[in-house]
């Protein structure tokens, strides 16, 4: 079965800066799965391990935002299981598509040039060592 969004070819693939701007939440479910699949509570514990426990995503804006993706074609359910001694069945586990991951690409190009703009109107320091 075709995952929305892959099968596509690149002339009828939708343009990823069409999708943007993102939500925060909508963006930092992308980069939790932009490493891998996660099912939606690992989702959340990456997010707020991530950012030092700045970002908490709460279940009901999470799944909505997954949703979204999963109706967009940006994400798409992962039909491959961890060992079953190690998992829970009920668990649904996610990972980007293509398309998911150029639109996250191009939100974070978005959001860099932001940056740069703050940056030159002095409004944020010199960039800090990550």
């Amino acid at each position: 079965m075709a995952v929305k969004g892959e099968s596509m070819d690149r002339e009828n693939a939708p343009d990823p800066h069409s999708f943007l701007p993102l939500t925060s939440v909508v963006f930092e479910v992308l980069l939790a799965l932009a490493d891998g699949e996660r099912h939606g509570y690992a989702i959340m514990q990456e997010v707020e391990n991530r950012t030092g426990g700045a970002v908490q995503l709460r279940a009901g804006s999470l799944y909505r935002a997954v949703n979204r993706l999963l109706e967009t074609g940006l994400v798409a359910e992962s039909q491959q299981r961890p060992d079953p001694e190690r998992d829970d069945e009920r668990r649904r586990y996610y990972r980007l598509t293509a398309l998911g991951r150029q639109v996250a690409q191009a939100e974070a190009q978005r959001l860099e040039w932001a940056v740069a703009s703050a940056r030159s109107k002095k409004l944020l320091g010199k960039r800090r060592a990550v």
